[in-house]
C-alpha cells in the first residue's frame, strides 16, 4: 500500500504469504460481461512462486515432529518450483537439501536451486514428474538411515499450507463476494487446501481444478490426472465441483495476453489459469467473483547464465 511503512522481519520464511491479489480488467474486458477475475501475486514470495507455502510447511512440520532431525539430509522430487522454495527455506535454516527433478526443467531452475547449495539427482526427461517420483522412491528405499523424504505429493502439509494461509487471505482481501476458485493442479495442494478451506467459509464457492488436456502438454508444473500417478493429497470430494480440461496453446496465449495487457509477467501455468478464470467468467457472467492464482514469474523460464563468481570475458 502506498505510504505505509516498511516493515520487519526474522527471517525470510515470514516473507512467505500475504501475497496481493490483482484485479485483471483487460481480462474482465475480453469476457464481455460484469464479472470480476482477480489472480493472487503468488510470484511475489520470496522463492517466486506458489510453492513457497507448502515447502514452508513442510519443512516446519517436519522439524516440529523430529522427523527431519540432526543428520538427515532432506530429499524429495520436484519439477521445478517446489525445488527452488525448498532449497530457499532449507538454506536458511541450514538443512542439507537433495533433489530429484526431470534433466528437462527450466535452466533457470537448475541454476537457481544449485545456487542455493542443493544437490540435484535427474531422472529421464522422458518420464516427466511421474520418473522423478519413482527414482526417488527407489533412492530412499535404498538410504533409509540417509534421508528425509516429506514427498510433496503424499505430505497433509501440502494443503494445509494453503487452507491456513492462501484461502484465508482470499477472503480477508474479498469477503463473502467470492464465488469462484479456480487453479491447476501439480501436486494438487493449492486446489485442495484453499478449495476445502473456501467450501468451509462458504459451501456455495465453486472450486474448479484446471488440468492439461492431454498427457503430452506443455504447460510445465501442471499434471494430467488420468495418465499421471494420482497424488495421495488428492482428495476432491467435497472440495473439487469440477474439472476444466486445458489446452497447451491457450495457456501459453493466455500468459502472452497478461504480458502484453496488464505488465504481468508470469508463467505458462499461470497463464493456463487465468484462462480458466476467463472461462468461467464469460460462463457466469454479471455478479461472478472469480480468484485464481498467478504460480510464478515469467522470467523462470528464461535460459539466463549460470551464478558464478568468475567470469571469462
Amino acid at each position: 500500500m502506498q505510504g505505509s511503512r516498511p516493515f520487519a522481519v526474522r527471517s525470510p520464511l515470514d516473507l512467505v504469504g500475504n501475497t496481493p491479489i490483482v484485479r485483471l480488467r483487460s481480462v474482465e474486458a475480453r469476457a464481455g460481461n460484469k464479472a470480476q477475475i482477480w489472480a493472487k501475486c503468488e510470484f511475489a514470495n520470496p522463492g517466486g512462486s506458489v510453492k513457497d507455502r507448502a515447502a514452508k510447511q513442510i519443512v516446519l512440520d517436519a522439524l516440529e515432529s523430529g522427523q527431519l532431525a540432526e543428520g538427515k539430509i532432506m530429499i524429495d522430487s520436484t519439477s521445478g518450483n517446489t525445488g527452488v522454495a525448498y532449497s530457499m527455506i532449507c538454506a536458511a535454516l541450514g538443512i542439507p537439501l537433495h533433489l530429484v527433478m526431470p534433466a528437462n526443467v527450466s535452466i533457470a531452475r537448475k541454476h537457481i536451486t544449485q545456487a542455493y547449495g542443493t544437490k540435484l539427482i535427474f531422472s529421464s526427461e522422458l518420464e516427466g514428474s511421474d520418473g522423478a517420483i519413482r527414482l526417488v522412491r527407489k533412492l530412499v528405499a535404498e538410504n533409509k538411515d540417509k534421508y528425509f523424504f516429506p514427498d510433496q505429493y503424499s505430505t497433509a502439509s501440502n494443503p494445509r499450507a494453503h487452507y491456513l494461509t492462501t484461502g484465508p487471505e482470499i477472503i480477508k482481501a474479498l469477503g463473502d463476494k467470492v464465488t469462484h476458485f479456480t487453479t491447476g493442479i501439480g501436486t494438487t495442494g493449492t486446489v485442495i487446501g484453499t478449495g476445502r478451506y473456501l467450501k468451509e467459509f462458504n459451501p456455495k464457492i465453486e472450486v474448479v481444478a484446471i488440468e492439461p488436456d492431454d498427457s503430452f502438454h506443455g504447460l510445465e508444473g501442471l499434471k494430467h490426472l488420468p495418465s499421471s500417478i494420482v497424488p495421495k493429497i488428492w482428495e476432491p470430494d467435497g472440495v473439487i465441483d469440477r474439472m476444466l480440461p486445458m489446452a497447451t496453446d491457450e495457456g501459453w496465449d493466455a500468459a502472452e495476453m497478461l504480458k502484453e495487457d496488464e505488465g504481468l509477467f508470469v508463467g505458462h501455468s499461470a497463464g493456463a489459469n487465468v484462462a480458466g478464470a476467463l472461462r468461467l467468467a464469460k460462463e457466469a457472467g454479471e455478479g461472478a467473483v472469480i480468484v485464481t492464482t498467478l504460480c510464478d514469474r515469467g522470467d523462470r523460464y528464461f535460459k539466463p547464465m549460470k551464478w558464478e563468481k568468475q567470469y571469462v570475458w
